[in-house]
């Protein structure tokens, strides 16, 4: 006889590190959900070592044009002293694109400490007190939709700079501009997840006995209600990455005596096109398009595991080797439906 399978099931979040995000996920993870994973997150893990370790990997500064040997050449072909080659105002391309990632990397975190901060707390007040208030935040961030976050980037870079952007110019300009067209999805998922919350018996218990709505917002509500800002956030950080480097192709970028930027690189780069320079153009494209692939498989790859239906039926596909591996896969499913 065969044993209970319920008992026979492994949780992968029986400790706290099985219960982090991107852990709890990959061990839930199978066969190509599982490549899509580990693929964007060795993207994104190069992306985020190449900024924190930037200073070390660049062999120039992102501004320098000269070294002790004199100046460097314009559009020198990819060899030699310059891995990548040179642009035509003589900057090394390599260095320019490492560079970048530090740029990008500003420009994300400030854009999502602010876009979670507004988000989370205006979501948990709506929802919890819910009334004109409700109604009111509500028609707000319907509205907000209606703006493109390229064109409110453009107006906060001629607002706060003048067209003509600084380094913290430009990263304070696009992460407002994410920020408030971010700021209604973070608001709209928290503030249904506590509608949801605040009717449950663990909420009810905590009024009977005299908790305060601040508490029970923040104690009770709040760590229940965000289990699904991992996914928000590395759409909110795609976004970011890509809102900037349209800032900088279209001119209204960081300068590039300030921090280097890959937009603006690719701007440069358009003249260069017909003279067959192609190494100008196609590093920082592929910088651009590798980190916002990488982010975006992430963010897929934890709303697909998000899913406990979804990943029970690639469970079962996967684990077909006996006549009970079925009844397991349908356990360890009803397990995970009724633990979430």
């Amino acid at each position: 006889m065969s044993s209970d399978p319920i008992t026979t099931y492994k949780d992968p979040r029986a400790s706290w590190f099985g219960r982090l995000p991107v852990v709890s996920h990959f061990n839930k993870s199978v066969g190509l959900q599982r490549g899509m994973l580990v693929t964007g997150l060795v993207l994104t893990g190069i992306f985020l070592l190449t900024a924190i370790f930037a200073p070390l990997i660049a062999p120039y500064g992102f501004s320098q044009i000269s070294d002790a040997d004199g100046g460097f050449p314009a559009q020198q072909a990819p060899g030699g002293n310059h891995l990548w080659g040179t642009t035509v105002g003589g900057y090394d391309v390599f260095s320019r694109v490492v560079w970048g990632a530090q740029t990008a990397i500003m420009v994300i975190v400030v854009a999502v400490v602010m876009s979670i901060f507004i988000g989370v707390i205006l979501g948990l007040v709506s929802g919890y007190i819910g009334g004109w208030l409700d109604r009111i935040l509500v028609v707000i961030a319907d509205a907000v939709y209606a703006f493109p976050s390229l064109l409110v980037a453009i107006v906060m870079a001629i607002v706060i700079s003048g067209g003509r952007s600084s380094l913290w110019g430009g990263i304070i300009a696009a992460a407002i501009s994410i920020t408030v067209v971010f700021i209604p999805q973070y608001f709209r998922v928290i503030r249904a997840e506590t509608i949801r919350l605040k009717a449950e018996p663990f909420v009810e218990s905590a009024k009977v006995v005299g908790a305060s709505n601040v508490r029970i917002m923040s104690r009770h509500i709040f760590k229940n209600a965000t289990r699904t800002l991992p996914l928000i956030f590395t759409l909110n950080a795609s976004e970011a990455i890509l809102t900037l480097a349209g800032l900088g192709f279209l001119g209204f970028g960081i300068e590039p005596t300030s921090a280097a930027e890959w937009g603006f690189d690719l701007n440069k780069a358009l003249a260069d096109t017909t003279s067959g320079i192609w190494w100008t153009g196609v590093f920082p494209g592929l910088a651009i398009v590798l980190t916002v692939l990488g982010l975006t498989l992430v963010g897929e790859s934890i709303n697909d595991l998000n899913d406990p239906r979804l990943r029970g039926r690639k469970k079962a596909a996967a684990g077909k080797v006996g006549p009970d591996s079925t009844a397991g896969a349908q356990a360890a499913l009803q397990s995970e439906v009724s633990s979430s």
